[in-house]
């Protein structure tokens, strides 16, 4: 077998091989992925209050609910790199945000795109915007590789479900992503039409809580409340997709994945590690025309530690496609399953004009972050999270004014710490930070999870060490300034 040097560290080849013999191979299922864009654990089968998502809520009832998965980095193009190969972004060179975007990167050698080897293996690939005029996705990809040729034969359902060979679709929900952009959206009708469905927003700024991290303000009741209400129009794409599975006589031979891409559309989540930036929701629903997998109980929570781009490996196992070696995501369901993870990595490393390493490993009850660049915190310039998340420029402003005490207070100092402890069983919101802690307990956890990302970085070949050249970073200073300019704050500086 041979062996080759992917950057940062010594891979076997990438190679997928069949173990079937001549006998004929068995049917395969349909799978389809549904993506949430910028989600956490706010659906109301996790007990999210003010939210309403009947057709999630089924989905996870009658299939198994994995409520302790994280994605591996806490943006979008950095996530769906790592969990469209199976690869680590900090291994295969795409951990900073839209990297690689013009240049004549490929992906290392043997590492390639989840649908180039669904499509190997007999499979119609889509990636599907509408449904019978319907509108459930938006076609995004947002990856940090460009130059791999086609990725999916169609966007068109229609041709993608036709024929007899199993097909795989990926389903990008439009709902969270784009809210955010247009303030005209905040006055929306409390009730809409999506589809044939009546979509009812059932938070206010009354009748929420946002989380303690922020100030008990309007404006950030505001901004908690769109963001319940955009959940809650996920719901509605993804029964329009359920509707069409079933009406098509086709939902009992397909596999559904839904999961999120990456943590909470919220200041303190998109972009950062802690938990509302990299704790994703995931369902997975068995279709009744092909035999349950191995550990696959309908109805069910399961709280295994999983890593988001365990869903590459394990997809390609639901198609009969034996895991390639080397492939670092993990089988989580089957009789090939691996054991379980002791702790799922995440990496944040520069995203737009914003320059940061973090790293992050989570178990399932303690969480440790250490900052390779404390100076860089919540209060650090990011022209998109400034211009689109109003609550931030807000805290500024009451932080000014003295008005901020507590957790809000303790999020805007100018210094992150090096090291970060949380319980989050006991503190769901990552605010008591435990690494000074003297309690026995907090302490080996604080070690062993120190030791795990030591091993951790050099076993993947983390890059993150590996500075941008200037002329690759200095771009970004104008695009974001032309996109969402700078606020006079920074100007003044």
């Amino acid at each position: 077998m041979k062996s080759l040097l992917v950057p940062g560290a010594l891979f076997v080849c990438l190679t997928s091989f069949s173990l079937r013999g001549a006998e004929s191979p068995p049917r395969q299922p349909n799978i389809v992925w549904i993506i949430g864009e910028n989600l956490c654990l706010d659906l109301a089968c996790h007990g999210q209050k003010n939210v309403k998502t009947p057709h999630l809520d089924r989905l996870a009832a009658e299939g198994v609910n994995y409520v302790n998965v994280f994605a591996t980095g806490p943006v979008c193009a950095t996530s769906r790199s790592a969990f469209m190969t199976g690869m680590y972004a900090t291994t295969t060179d795409t951990h900073h945000m839209r990297s690689h975007r013009e240049d004549d990167y490929r992906l290392p050698a043997g590492v390639r795109p989840i649908m180039h080897r669904l499509k190997d293996a007999g499979y119609r690939t889509g990636n599907i915007k509408e449904i019978g005029g319907v509108e459930v996705g938006t076609g995004k990809l947002d990856l940090n590789f460009v130059n791999e040729g086609p990725l999916y034969d169609t966007d068109d359902w229609d041709e993608l479900t036709r024929g007899d060979a199993p097909f795989f679709a990926t389903i990008n929900t439009p709902e969270i992503e784009y809210d955010i952009y247009d303030r005209k959206t905040w006055e929306k009708p409390r009730a809409v039409w999506i589809g044939e469905e009546y979509h009812e927003q059932v938070a206010t700024p009354e009748n929420v809580t946002p989380p303690p991290y922020y100030p008990d303000h309007p404006v950030v009741r505001e901004e908690w409340a769109r963001y319940l209400n955009s959940v809650s129009g996920i719901d509605v794409r993804v029964g329009t997709v359920l509707a069409a599975l079933k009406k098509q006589g086709i939902k009992e031979d397909t596999i559904i994945l839904f999961f999120g891409d990456n943590g909470r559309l919220e200041a303190r989540g998109i972009h950062w590690v802690w938990d509302m930036g990299i704790h994703v929701p995931m369902i997975i629903h068995w279709p009744e025309n092909f035999p349950q997998p191995e550990g696959f109980k309908p109805g069910t929570v399961n709280d295994s530690v999983i890593s988001l781009i365990d869903v590459t490996a394990t997809t390609l196992a639901f198609a009969g496609i034996e895991r390639p070696i080397g492939m670092q995501g993990r089988i989580f369901v089957g009789e090939h399953a691996d054991p379980e993870r002791n702790y799922a990595f995440s990496a944040r490393d520069r995203i737009d004009e914003t320059v940061n390493r973090i790293r992050s490993v989570r178990g399932k009850r303690y969480h440790y972050i250490r900052n390779f660049m404390p100076g860089v915190g919540f209060l650090s310039l990011n022209r998109y999270k400034e211009k689109c998340f109003i609550m931030k420029p807000l805290m500024r402003e009451l932080l000014a004014a003295g008005k901020l005490t507590g957790a809000p207070l303790q999020l805007m100092a100018e210094r992150l710490p090096d090291e970060e402890l949380y319980d989050t069983d006991a503190d769901p919101h990552e605010i008591h930070n435990l690494a000074r802690s003297n309690d026995p307990e907090h302490k080996a956890a604080l070690e062993r999870m120190r030791a795990a990302l030591d091993v951790w970085m050099v076993e993947t070949g983390d890059r993150g060490h590996i500075p941008e050249p200037a002329e690759i970073t200095a771009p970004f200073e104008k695009e974001m300034h032309d996109w969402f300019g700078t606020p006079k704050w920074y100007q003044a500086k």
